[in-house]
């Protein structure tokens, strides 16, 4: 089972202010993916055998979705994990929920349980505030979802998708990522949500005209430079909000400075992925792409920052049949 990284673009309204809270618009990239494959324990085992956790917190986390999964599916054979990639935790790539994910879907079918990936969401309580990963894992591409309704903003049903737009291929962005930090997460994520002012409604009605007049036409039509100027006005709204909690429009300044160096030099569209670290540049063609990404280079030779060029995935998680470890063993 392989599921896509998701960057997470921007919320349209964190207050509800306009009747509906958070909302969100995010991509599906090709790159930084979780892939896992799941069989069916050997022999009358009932205690799974978990590979490839690269700390205890990662394998911890596989174990309680294991035993969530198992109180929600009921009893029946252990179910092995091998994890072979995932993306650093807490970056702003939407690591747990596609980790989640692509363990529920994989070991619902190993099991032989129909389960939809809206019910694996419930069973492992992801999607609290955004939609975007959980729809991403689906549908890949451009997404953005409806939030909750204001008056029951506590529901677990999960955000609506109300507009998906096939990303352009030619388009590319460079990810930035300060390896020396963690963004928000947990109840340190939490308390800072709480701690913000409330949202105005005239901000929120500015975000939802960027989303529904500009950003979404803009890639429709493959017209980047206004898919550029549009993703800047929204991150720079939205990372005005939150810099109270996280320190700046941006988590990390070593981050900062190396987008700003690429938008120095060339069009592009610069933000902060959900809390950060990862920032991006989205660029208009490869060839731009490796512009960026000697300019951002250029720019901070003694950070602590990794770099890598993406683009759009417009295709959700895929799986397929994996070998057998041993005759009979069922595997996904």
């Amino acid at each position: 089972m392989e599921s896509p990284a998701r960057l997470h673009l921007g919320f349209i309204d964190p207050n509800g202010s306009l009747g509906r809270v958070f909302g969100s618009m995010g991509l599906a990239i090709d790159t930084h993916g979780t892939r896992i494959t799941a069989r069916r324990a050997p022999g009358a085992s009932h205690r799974a055998n978990i590979e490839g956790a690269v700390s205890d917190a990662q394998r911890e986390r596989i174990e309680q979705h294991l035993a969530k999964l198992e109180a929600a599916l009921g009893p029946g054979p252990a179910v092995d994990i091998e994890l072979h990639d995932a993306p650093r935790a807490h970056t702003g790539l939407g690591s747990g929920t596609q980790l989640a994910l692509a363990l529920g879907t994989a070991f619902a079918r190993v099991r032989g349980h129909e389960a939809t990936t809206a019910d694996i969401a419930r069973m492992l309580a992801r999607g609290a505030r955004s939609g975007i990963g959980i729809h991403g894992f689906d549908h890949g591409g451009l997404l953005v979802d409806g939030g909750r309704d204001a008056r029951n903003a506590s529901a677990t049903t999960l955000p609506p998708l109300i507009a998906r737009q096939p990303f352009p291929d030619e388009w590319r962005v460079l990810l930035i990522d300060d390896t020396s930090r963690e963004g928000l997460h947990g109840d340190e994520e939490k308390r800072g949500l709480a701690s913000l002012a409330p949202f105005p409604a005239t901000l929120a009605a500015h975000l939802s005209h960027l989303v529904l007049m500009r950003v979404l036409p803009a890639v429709a039509e493959h017209d980047f430079d206004t898919f550029a100027d549009a993703l800047c006005d929204l991150q720079q709204t939205i990372g005005e909000y939150f810099a109270p909690v996280q320190g700046g429009v941006f988590a990390s300044p070593a981050v900062a400075r190396a987008l700003e160096a690429v938008a120095a030099g060339q069009k592009a569209g610069i933000g902060q992925t959900s809390w950060g670290p990862v920032g991006f540049a989205f660029v208009a063609s490869a060839q731009d792409a490796e512009r960026a990404l000697a300019a951002a280079k250029q720019a901070s030779s003694y950070a602590p920052l990794t770099f890598t060029i993406a683009a759009g995935r417009n295709r959700g998680a895929t799986w397929r049949a994996a070998e057998r470890r041993h005759h009979g063993v069922n595997a996904a």
